[in-house]
């Protein structure tokens, strides 16, 4: 992968840099999210998770509108917009003292990172031929797994210096990355066609709705997300059902450090073979291996059983998010690619709703019934997929 790099142009690394630094800035708050929350604004565990899952599907909602500004604007004002946003989100979240304030804030850093990420994306269509794509795909997603892994160990060390470090550390981080792309960024890049005429995001809007292809693979990408986008939640929550916190909290500790290895050493080397001629074979073999994986947990009895389950969800993960990437590359036109990508992010609706489903299922029924309606969950995926990729 480092190999890889050297061979890319300054710009797409440095957009690589800016979608990485980001997520580790953003990673260093997870940790202490929940117990800060409780702690300043005496919020219940019930009303903390509605702030946070909130604050996700708003700001999904909203890079939608973010996504036709990376086709109207230039990348380094956006870009550079963006950054200098989210550093103040997060020192307005230090300084925040209503729990409406900082749920304010914790969109603007979700909208933030989400609008960069489509510039980056459509920034890196803007300047790779096309059979370079999947492997900066590949790339990108593998950064922002390390920025995961990373950034909530060094969140917990400053955690143990002061409580708010890592809030200031992500401010702090933020302003560093904006000055660095406000002085070191591409000002000539824009990821529409200068010539192409302009449309109001309303009539963009509309044109989007009417792409049944969009429309499929958009809903196939919020149910898959449904899966994969927050399985930590819902496995936690299976886990406490079953054993105990200490068990569960113990347990789903293995659990990310395989999926976190997992991305790591094989992303790069399976995401960069997927090809546009053969997205749903590839697509197919993501949604068999995450119903293999779900089927694991539900009949896993030890801790290796759960980890080889989990190395095996995690190679859908590992096909399916890059194939999404490539399949809105070969639908998006050259002008409108930023606000594709940014319909594509509103899978992260499918992440804020497993958490809540599976929670409904676990007091309806019994624990492991949970599985068996995720893996009906990966199948209409896997339908609106394959109603996607056909032809009109």
């Amino acid at each position: 992968m480092l190999a890889a790099l050297k061979h890319y142009p300054g710009t797409v690394r440095l957009l690589l840099l800016a979608t990485f630094i980001l997520t580790l800035a953003r990673a260093l708050t997870l940790p202490y999210l929940v117990v800060y929350l409780a702690d300043n604004f005496q919020l219940s565990i019930g009303h903390i998770g509605l702030l946070i899952g909130g604050a996700l599907i708003v700001a999904s909602l909203l890079s939608l509108y973010g996504g036709h500004l990376v086709d109207t604007l230039h990348n380094h004002t956006l870009i550079s917009a963006s950054t200098l946003l989210f550093t103040l989100a997060f020192a307005a979240a230090i300084a925040s003292r209503s729990a409406l304030m900082f749920f304010l804030c914790l969109v603007l850093i979700n909208l933030t990172l989400a609008v960069v990420d489509i510039a980056a994306k459509a920034g890196f269509c803007a300047l790779l031929p096309v059979e370079r794509r999947a492997e900066v795909f590949a790339i990108k997603y593998t950064l922002s797994n390390v920025g995961y892994a990373v950034g909530p160990l060094l969140g917990v060390a400053m955690l143990e210096l002061d409580d708010h470090l890592p809030f200031v550390a992500s401010a702090l981080i933020g302003l560093g990355m904006c000055l660095a792309y406000w002085r070191l960024g591409d000002r000539g890049l824009q990821a529409s066609l200068a010539e192409q005429p302009s449309a109001g995001f309303v009539q963009v809007a509309l044109g989007l709705a009417g792409d049944r292809r969009l429309v499929c693979f958009t809903l196939g990408g919020v149910l898959s997300a449904v899966v994969f986008g927050q399985f930590t939640a819902y496995l936690s929550q299976y886990l406490v059902v079953t054993t105990s916190p200490s068990e569960a909290a113990r347990l789903v500790g293995y659990l990310v450090t395989t999926n976190a290895v997992t991305v790591i050493a094989l992303q790069y080397l399976i995401g960069r073979r997927i090809s546009r001629q053969r997205l749903m074979p590839w697509l197919l073999a993501g949604m068999a291996l995450f119903i293999a994986g779900l089927l694991g947990f539900a009949l896993a009895g030890s801790v290796l059983a759960w980890c080889l389950a989990m190395l095996v969800f995690t190679l859908g993960e590992i096909i399916v998010i890059p194939a999404e990437y490539m399949f809105i590359d070969l639908i998006a036109p050259e002008h409108l690619r930023g606000v594709y990508y940014g319909a594509q992010n509103l899978s992260n609706l499918g992440a804020a709703l497993g958490p809540v489903m599976v929670g409904f299922a676990l007091t309806q029924w019994w624990p492991g019934a949970i599985f068996y309606l995720l893996v009906m969950s990966v199948i209409l995926a896997g339908v609106f997929y394959w109603l996607g990729t056909r032809k009109q």
